[in-house]
């Protein structure tokens, strides 16, 4: 039964962005197991080497299961309805947090996994150390656990063999944050068993996900579009680089990809987000796997030779990448030449005068969030198609590349469809519209 897999479960890299997600996630569904099925033996180890991180997550957990259980006061209500001493909303809440709380236990012992039932893997995006973690923990279970892996890159197949736990690992890929975002990728191995998908599928749905399976290759659906979406953005910066000068023409290219194809922000804000590091290494990992094509950038490379790195602080905030970022919104970017950060005052102005304007003025927001979206879309496409200006020709090219991307993926197989491939698009990264469209023709 579905509760049972839950005797031991281990959440590694607990500390980190994706891992304390995960952790909390993992909390409240053990807690409410145990609310519906007193006497349930089930157990959560949070492990992480870093012990200043796991002095953090804890608060973390808790702020998280407060917001949580504000939301869902009735379904709380009945789950202690035989606890009388527990009057007011606040006094369930306050319950209900405790025991989420006393689910967990922290550690900095990697041995402290040894024997679980279930292991989700959220560490550093490197085969090798995931590989001798996994089957070290393997070695020392009676018990052979079921992995679950969050690496948004990393062939889940060939990760399970170099591990030696065929039939027990399975892709889980949860985006960033796991506690809002709703999408998961699904990537079983072709050893995969069926119980195993099963659980998994059961697990993605008491947490409220949206699941879509993806074929186990290196990128699988997001990063597969994302990656060599990045790439033609980082080289549209590069061609108009020569023309306007670098810090022009990446403000530029970011205003387009997040105005003119109504985005929830620009190419290189989104790059900044995930990690400059990261995006190059996830290239990395998918570039061996590629026929005829090239998913690398020397751009990226020079930028983390001179320590420029994006990504963000464990308290969500933005670290300094492509742009530097007041209260979410960049105020300076990184001119390379000079190697320091200049105001971009003045910058949108020169952008605006190279692309021209918007066909109607609607933002990602009013669009995406608008009951009749659907039409504010077809107008607002129609409106680019008519126009002639350099923002239009750009943005025209820019989405037809978008479509391309995506049409290559589901050719591929690595998504079943094109409404798979949108889904990921649309519910992962909060694009108004997915790739594969009539828009862009």
């Amino acid at each position: 039964m579905y509760k049972s897999y839950f005797k031991k479960v281990t959440v590694l890299g607990a500390a980190g962005k994706m891992g304390s997600g995960i952790l909390f996630l993992t909390a409240m569904e053990i807690t409410e197991l145990k609310l519906m099925n007193p006497g349930l033996d089930a157990t959560l180890y949070a492990i992480d080497l870093s012990a200043d991180g796991l002095d953090g997550l804890l608060s973390y957990v808790e702020g998280q299961a407060v917001r949580a259980a504000e939301k869902k006061t009735v379904l709380l209500r009945k789950l202690y309805a035989d606890r009388k001493d527990l009057i007011e909303n606040g006094d369930v809440i306050q319950q209900y947090v405790k025991d989420v709380l006393a689910s967990i236990r922290t550690s900095n012992h990697m041995s402290d996994a040894y024997g679980s039932s279930i292991v989700f893997e959220a560490i550093k995006e490197d085969p090798k150390l995931k590989e001798a973690i996994l089957r070290d923990i393997d070695v020392h279970s009676k018990d052979k656990p079921w992995y679950f892996t969050n690496t948004s890159s990393i062939p889940i197949g060939e990760l399970e063999i170099a591990a030696g736990i065929e039939g027990r690992l399975i892709g889980f890929h949860f985006y960033n944050p796991p506690a809002v975002q709703k999408l998961v990728e699904l990537i079983p191995t072709s050893a995969s068993s069926a119980e195993l998908v099963d659980f998994a599928k059961e697990y993605a749905k008491k947490l409220r996900k949206i699941i879509v399976p993806s074929n186990d290759f290196a990128g699988f659906i997001g990063n597969g579009h994302f990656m060599r979406d990045a790439l033609y953005g980082i080289q549209e910066l590069e061609r108009m680089s020569k023309e306007f000068g670098f810090t022009t023409a990446l403000f530029t290219v970011n205003k387009l990809s997040q105005d003119f194809l109504l985005r929830p922000m620009g190419i290189f804000q989104l790059i900044d987000y995930v990690g400059i590091d990261v995006v190059s290494y996830i290239m990395g990992v998918m570039n061996p796997y590629l026929d005829n094509e090239d998913l690398q950038s020397q751009l990226l490379d020079n930028f983390l030779k001179m320590g420029v790195k994006g990504g963000q602080f464990s308290d969500g905030s933005q670290k300094e990448g492509f742009f530097t970022y007041e209260r979410g919104r960049p105020v300076s970017v990184f001119d390379p030449e000079k190697k320091e950060y200049v105001p971009i005052d003045g910058l949108a102005a020169k952008a605006g005068e190279i692309l021209g304007p918007l066909p109607m003025k609607y933002n990602w927001k009013q669009v995406n969030f608008n009951p009749k979206k659907a039409d504010l879309l077809a107008e607002f496409f129609k409106g680019l198609a008519g126009m002639n200006s350099m923002g239009a020709k750009l943005a025209k090219a820019y989405g037809l590349r978008s479509k391309e991307i995506g049409e290559l993926l589901v050719s591929s197989g690595v998504a079943a469809d094109s409404k798979d491939l949108n889904k990921v698009l649309e519910t992962g990264f909060y694009h108004a519209y997915g790739p594969v469209n009539d828009y862009f023709n």
